[in-house]
């Protein structure tokens, strides 16, 4: 049975709202299911889930380095006991970074924005020219869904030392929720440490 609380429907209503559907009316769908790929390759992959073209777009791999308090439970023996029997290393946890493009008709929806070119991590350069190879150009970018502000999905939309906007023609949408924790005032002095520079350039470049 379908239920939504008063919470879902208030943040659906934010996002229909966000992509001018709150005048129109609600109607709901059968479920869809994804179809065979179309265009699988090495960088991205391609398939369709009814009438939306979704890309998954690659941009890196987050090697993550073992932490016994990363995997609530699992140990880091566990943990590379469970690496090694799907055949990849042990030295680090793989954990890959992927972009989600959607096509809507003539629109281009994009999940997240990936950490961007050699702000984050070393391997994470990817993104693109995977979306070159797979005929997204980032001018047709109309809309950012925004999940989180953690680096390796909001520092792809800003240019590294300028902050110049990477996707100059789309729409941020984003969880007022995780916005006003980030935009606060005084956000910057409470978070650890090692996370200042971060929350510093969030409160810098994103309007308050």
């Amino acid at each position: 049975m379908f239920t939504m609380s008063r919470r879902g429907l208030l943040a659906s209503a934010a996002v229909a709202a966000g992509f001018g559907l709150n005048n129109k009316k609600l109607a709901f769908v059968n479920p869809a299911h994804a179809e065979t790929s179309l265009e699988p390759t090495n960088g991205f992959y391609k398939y369709k889930v009814g009438s939306i073209e979704v890309t998954a777009v690659y941009d890196g791999i987050w090697r993550k380095p073992h932490d016994p308090t990363f995997i609530k439970n699992a140990s880091v023996e566990e943990t590379k006991t469970a690496l090694a029997i799907a055949g990849l290393t042990t030295e680090f946890v793989p954990i890959p970074l992927t972009v989600i493009v959607l096509k809507i008709g003539d629109r281009h929806i994009m999940v997240d924005a990936g950490s961007g070119v050699g702000q984050w991590q070393a391997n994470a350069t990817n993104l693109p020219a995977n979306m070159k190879a797979a005929g997204i150009d980032r001018s047709q970018i109309n809309t950012i869904l925004v999940s989180h502000f953690h680096p390796d999905h909001v520092w792809g939309l800003m240019e590294k030392g300028t902050n110049a906007p990477v996707f100059p023609n789309a729409e941020l949408i984003v969880n007022s929720t995780e916005y006003k924790w980030w935009t606060e005032p005084g956000r910057v002095e409470k978070l650890a440490e090692g996370r200042r520079a971060a929350g510093k350039r969030i409160a810098d470049v994103f309007p308050t």
